[in-house]
């Protein structure tokens, strides 16, 4: 039986590009892979058909003497690929298609590191970097400048990791791919050169001061943008201020994660804030008026009504934070509390206890609370 045409195999015409021709063995590959085709029992000889028109096609020189000659040009030993009594053997063997397969399939999730060899440079570390802040702060924004401890890359050798004028070589293990391939079975494994870490490339004379890792310890100062509304939790990221990359390779992130510190006399909930105030009995029972903080250090009057109780609440409009994006701005929250004099003198005292002779009629919570308390021990007795 005739081999079919090694164009017609992968659907392209003869004036193909090696672009073309690619993408067009990829898109065969995918749609005749075994994996995807347990129904059909000729996928696996298509498969290989495809596989051996692509490792053929691929090659410059296998072409050109493909459309000169033919399949002829590969019978007898001319150097091309063979079928073997044990399947497709040869630089098109079904391993190497599905090590292709997979690599288009699955080599940008598997760290975008697939196709033809150079270096594998390692991107560098993310850090992670805690920012205490004052309230007043958060409330208002600040620059701020931050010393980090980091790795950044050597100057002494450009961050190539390599001493003088000398150049990292192509790793021999892997020619550079920065991984190696085993047999096992019907699949091909890849794993880490072991030979470079994955690299792809070696240094035979590595930089004395960065001992061929192209990078050194070192602290940087940089200036932060904190926006005002952050709280804490609020993660701020920094793209290229991390480590520096292995060997040139990319730079991580930085993030500053921040932290509000307490506020003596603030307590915040979200955009609201929460003031305390406490309040002279006299004050609560008379009204008046009373000067409160604000956050952003001013003044504000509020005026208590007379009568009022520990825990009642007041709120000043727009005077808490402002929101983290723009827009809206959160409430201030006055709450009272009534304190009960301490450290009272005779007179006091005397003064106290006829007023408390002369309120009966004045604690209507209180007398309602032991009326009910009596009516309680009553029901009991009965």
């Amino acid at each position: 039986m005739s081999k079919q045409d090694y164009y017609e195999t992968l659907g392209v015409s003869k004036g193909a590009s090696a672009d073309e021709i690619k993408k067009a063995y990829r898109r065969k590959a995918k749609e005749l892979h075994p994996d995807r085709n347990s129904d059909n029992p000729n996928a696996e000889a298509q498969f290989k058909e495809a596989n051996e028109a692509y490792e053929v096609l691929k090659d410059a020189d296998k072409k050109a003497a493909y459309d000169r000659f033919g399949h002829a040009a590969f019978e007898g030993g001319m150097g091309g690929a063979r079928q073997g009594a044990g399947g497709f053997q040869g630089q098109g063997d079904f391993a190497s298609a599905f090590s292709d397969v997979f690599d288009d399939l699955f080599g940008d999730i598997m760290g975008g590191q697939r196709g033809g060899g150079g270096r594998r440079a390692a991107r560098g570390s993310d850090l992670r970097y805690n920012l205490r802040i004052t309230l007043e702060d958060a409330y208002s924004g600040l620059q701020k400048t931050i010393n980090v401890p980091t790795a950044v890359s050597c100057t002494a050798c450009n961050g190539n990791g390599a001493e003088g004028d000398s150049e990292p070589t192509t790793c021999p293990t892997c020619s550079g791919m920065g991984k190696v391939r085993a047999q096992q079975g019907f699949f091909t494994v890849e794993r880490t050169c072991p030979t470079c870490n994955g690299l792809g490339q070696t240094i035979k004379d590595p930089c004395r001061v960065c001992n061929g890792a192209g990078r050194v310890e070192k602290e940087r100062a940089l200036n932060v943008n904190i926006p005002a509304g952050v709280e804490t939790g609020t993660r701020i990221r920094l793209a290229g201020e991390g480590e520096a990359g292995v060997r040139g390779g990319p730079t991580g992130d930085l993030y500053i994660f921040i932290e509000v510190a307490d506020h003596p006399l603030f307590q915040r909930d979200a955009s609201n804030i929460y003031c305390r105030v406490p309040v002279s009995m006299a004050d609560a029972a008379l009204g008046g008026d009373i000067e409160v903080p604000t956050i952003d250090g001013g003044r504000s009057r509020v005026k208590i009504p007379s009568g009022s109780q520990s825990g009642r609440q007041m709120r000043l409009r727009n005077k808490g934070m402002p929101a983290l994006r723009g827009g809206s701005t959160g409430d201030m929250f006055i709450e009272l509390a009534v304190e009960t004099p301490v450290n009272l003198t005779s007179r006091q005292k005397e003064l106290l206890k006829e007023f408390d002779r002369l309120s009966e009629d004045n604690n209507p919570e209180s007398s309602s609370f032991f009326k009910s308390v009596k009516n309680f021990w009553d029901s009991m007795k009965g």
